[in-house]
């Protein structure tokens, strides 16, 4: 729990929140450009020791240029000449990589440093950087001097015409920043275009990434040009040129520290709350049933368990006066029921050493009300709970943080704060996760369906994309009042049919795919490349994967395309495929990229989900936590296309062992034709490495998704029988069963490597078709409404297309409201054969407005109409409503005519968002 949204009995001291709103207002004016900056002058001359290069200048300014390694160098100034360091090694880990050769000429109007990765040019007057390729491709230039003065440092790089920005830690909303302004700083606000665990890092499409080495608050305008302000009187920042982004990504963590590897538990579902509420020190209900004693958390954890619902770690106390009882019981009987154990501190980490060394427990959440005020103080406190898990304990760092920082990411899971179970903050939280890994969090998150608030549809969406993340929890004690009054609990569990059935299909997926999400969390850990990604760092020379179009889809690791629903609809528009083949996870069908996915049925229970073709995907037997059953059977979900390969990590997934070699992986190879008919070979190499826990060998199985039955399968060069029934092939040791596109192989117990062989293997046709996209909105009118609510709110009709659902038309109600039927009336700008509607109510919670009874017409002109070419009457649910017209209709001009109320409530409508469906005319003219 986040104080600042507390009720004010329960928010910490004043002076807390006083010195949040202190920073919040310093954010604020890092806007203003000094009356009369400093700047450095001209450059005079250059000295040299090792690696550094010393630049004198005809002013008090000193600056150190040193390179840190080929494609890393770090620029300081002084704008006194004397150097300070109030971030010293803090941020950053590694900054000396041993002796970098370099040349240093002095070419008239600028010094020349170069390295092989980057030639940096010194402009000597006025005194600018600019920095080059060997092959004079440039990568960055200074257009004007570095300035300072008035508490504040500024620089400014020139903007390419085409160049895209990405980064500055966990931005709450689209991560493509060309354009935008982000504040690089704390305000603990949590809502749209904020930044929950900002980072004073971004990377750029030019190929380099910049680190600003400050506590500083800051502000960075990815304009014309970009523009970077810190506030202090001095400059400090790393700069990193790779040939990706991914590359750019490498660098910067090499620098500041690779992402930890979380304990295969943390990888779970978690839920926290107060369980101790008869603490007089609490400052909520002291009331709430089946949480008295902290204890009371095992009666929770035994109700997981008989709900068959998958998750693995709690955190039973809040801070807020809760505290704990009887942790050493309760942490014996959790780990006895596949739970560990972490604390939630908002006072600090005082007991540590006994509540990690005595009691058990194993991660810590670092609250606001303690480390709130964020910069050096947050990033601290995150050290000091590494710190004393790691002292205490054989175990690995397990800690969530919401005030982050450049370097956060080797330490902690960042979330988003104090959300809501709403579909508008759904909506941007999912480009924020994603968005967080440009900046090397791999661990990202929001608390699932929000603390505040929420529903039974608005919980299964979110966690369904969720689940594809390496760090997910749940915050119960502050949402909707849930099963029964004093309970107010998000766990998964608590709700009904179908929703009880959703939730326990997807976690039960993540926990099927707890060797693929575990290995790639490995990945993030050796690379700096996140699991959760961008399009843009898989795809990064593909225009629509490099911007916002894409910022509500992400990948998930190397193999899954995940594009969540994030509105009360069972449609998804505007799903992107890039190029190669994808495989509907759930349908099995193929879809040849680049393509955009329009009107993809997706019920409550189906995420959007996309497999791209030559993955190969390891899945555990099903299970309820880590550790509940052997791995007896190790599978590969393979969906062979060409050349591919997947190289398996694995260790005990508890302690630091890993860290000095105890660790195994296994290769597995896969070769396949592009398309049509062929051989298609799986070599899964041995497991190499060692750890404890370790099978001697275990049996696999493959899963191929194919077209039909092939001719033969071997496995080690032993031909497998054809199985002719899925019972047949269940009780049999080995041998393979074809059906529903998906060939099913045994290949039997294995200690060694061994290839897997199919001959006559028909791979799926990929297919491009798709259904069109709604008519784009840009050039829509507003014709007609005959009411609107402009008084008491803003309840415009031209709401009802302007493509936010937290914003509605609303019928005239605070004079004298209008009776029904209403109407309005779109120009779309051109004429299209227009073929569909789609109307989703409001979507704030009210529900009065909703249409019941409806037609729709479709003409050349606004002043006649003719008859409906739909009619028919809205369910009363939020849900987006989608009317096919039964042939296309030709026109410019849609009309919906309401004619009554879906809950008879009263004479209004209301309408979020109306999207009309159709093809563009060719020979269409504007009149």
């Amino acid at each position: 729990m986040i104080w600042s949204s507390l009720p004010a009995c329960r928010r910490p001291r004043t002076a807390v929140r006083a010195a949040v709103v202190a920073l919040i207002l310093l954010a604020a004016m890092l806007q203003a450009v000094p009356a009369h900056a400093g700047t450095p002058g001209s450059a005079t001359g250059v000295t040299r020791a090792g690696n550094t290069y010393t630049i004198a200048t005809n002013t008090a300014a000193r600056i150190r240029l040193t390179l840190a390694r080929a494609d890393i160098f770090r620029v300081w100034a002084a704008p006194n000449g004397t150097f300070t360091e109030p971030a010293a090694n803090e941020i950053t880990v590694r900054t000396d990589f041993g002796s970098v050769a370099s040349t240093m000429t002095d070419e008239g109007t600028s010094f020349r440093i170069a390295t092989s990765a980057v030639v940096i040019r010194i402009n000597k007057n006025p005194l600018t950087i600019q920095v080059q390729r060997p092959d004079g491709t440039l990568i960055w230039r200074e257009s004007q001097p570095l300035d300072w003065g008035s508490g504040r440092t500024t620089q400014r790089l020139a903007r390419a015409a085409d160049e895209q920005f990405y980064g500055t830690g966990l931005r709450l909303g689209e991560w493509a920043l060309r354009d935008k302004t982000v504040p690089v700083a704390v305000d603990n606000q949590w809502r749209e275009n904020t930044n929950a665990s900002p980072a004073p890092f971004y990377m750029s499409t030019n190929g380099y990434g910049v680190l600003r080495n400050t506590w500083a608050p800051g502000s960075y305008g990815f304009t014309a040009p970009v523009t970077t302000t810190h506030n202090e009187e001095r400059f400090d920042a790393y700069y990193f040129v790779g040939d990706s982004l991914k590359g750019v990504l490498g660098a910067y963590t090499d620098v500041t520290g690779k992402p930890f590897l979380s304990p295969m538990w943390g990888l779970e579902l978690g839920n926290a709350d107060c369980f101790n509420a008869s603490n007089p020190a609490y400052q909520g209900d002291h009331n709430r049933a089946g949480h008295q004693r902290t204890p009371d958390v095992l009666s929770y954890a035994r109700e997981a368990r008989a709900k068959d619902m998958p998750s693995g770690w709690f955190l039973p106390n809040d801070g807020y006066g809760c505290g704990y009882t009887d942790l050493p019981a309760t942490v014996a009987g959790a780990k006895a029921l596949g739970f560990q154990t972490g604390l939630w501190t908002s006072t600090g980490l005082g007991s540590i050493d006994q509540e990690v060394g005595t009691a058990g427990s194993r991660g810590v959440k670092t609250d606001v009300a303690w480390v709130g005020g964020g910069y050096q103080n947050a990033f601290r406190g995150v050290q000091q709970a590494v710190d004393g898990i790691e002292r205490n304990s054989d175990a690995r760092r397990y800690v969530w943080t919401v005030d982050g920082w450049a370097g956060t990411q080797r330490n902690a899971v960042v979330w988003t704060g104090d959300t809501y179970g709403r579909w508008d903050d759904m909506r941007w939280t999912v480009p924020a996760v994603a968005g967080a890994g440009l900046s090397g969090l791999n661990y990202a998150t929001g608390d699932v369906d929000g603390i505040f608030g929420g529903s039974p549809n608005t919980y299964a969406r979110d966690l369904q994309w969720k689940s594809f993340t390496p760090a997910f929890m749940t915050m119960s004690g502050w949402g909707a009042t849930n099963p029964a009054p004093g309970y107010q609990d998000k766990q998964p569990w608590r709700y009904a049919e179908p929703y009880l059935s959703i939730n326990r299909r997807y976690l039960q997926l993540k926990m099927r795919l707890m060797p693929y999400h575990y290995t790639m969390s490995r990945v993030a850990s050796v690379t700096g490349v996140p699991a959760t990604r961008a399009l843009v760092l898989e795809y990064p020379n593909d225009p629509v994967a490099r911007g916002n179009a894409t910022s509500g889809e992400f990948m998930a690791g190397d193999a899954f395309l995940v594009a969540p629903v994030v509105s009360d609809t069972e449609l998804r528009d505007g799903i992107y495929l890039p190029a190669g083949t994808w495989t509907d996870y759930w349908t099995g069908r193929v879809y040849q990229g680049p393509l955009t996915l329009n009107g993809y049925a997706a019920p409550l229970d189906r995420l959007p989900l996309f497999v791209k073709g030559g993955s190969i995907v390891p899945m555990w037997p099903q299970m309820n936590h880590t550790g509940e059953k052997p791995v007896s059977t190790l599978t590969y979900d393979l969906y062979p296309r060409g050349s591919s390969s997947f190289t398996l990590y694995e260790d005990d997934g508890i302690t630091r062992a890993y860290q000095s070699g105890a660790y195994a992986t296994q290769q597995v190879r896969m070769t396949a034709p592009t398309s049509g008919t062929g051989t298609v070979t799986v070599d899964v190499g041995a497991s190499t490495g060692t750890y404890a826990g370790k099978p001697s060998s275990r049996s696999y199985e493959f899963s191929v998704h194919l077209s039909g039955a092939p001719r033969a399968v071997t496995v080690a060069g032993q031909t497998l029988p054809a199985l002719s029934t899925r019972s047949a092939y269940d009780s049999a040791s080995s041998g393979w069963f074809y059906a529903d596109g998906i060939l099913w192989i045994k290949a039997g117990s294995r200690s060694s490597a061994f290839q897997t062989r199919i001959d006559g293997a028909v791979l799926p046709v990929a297919g491009t078709s798709t259904t069109p996209p709604p008519i784009p909105r840009d050039n829509w009118r507003l014709v007609y409404a005959d009411s609107e609510e402009t008084s008491a709110e803003n309840g415009a009709a031209t709401n009802a297309f302007d493509g936010n659902p937290a914003t509605f038309w609303h019928t005239a109600w605070s004079t004298t409201a209008a009776p029904l039927p209403h109407d309005i009336q779109i120009d779309l700008g051109a004429t299209y054969q227009v073929d569909g509607l789609r109307y989703l109510p409001r979507q704030d919670g009210g529900v009065n407005g909703r249409i019941g009874r409806y037609e729709v017409y479709v003409s050349d002109s606004p002043s006649t109409w003719g008859s409906p070419v739909a009619s028919g009457a809205f369910a009363d649910t939020p849900t987006q409503k989608v009317v096919p017209f039964s042939a296309a209709r030709s026109g410019r001009y849609v009309r919906l005519r309401a004619l009554s109320e879906a809950g008879g409530r009263g004479p209004w409508t209301t309408v979020a968002e109306l999207a009309i469906t159709g093809r563009a005319v060719a020979s269409a003219s504007g009149s």
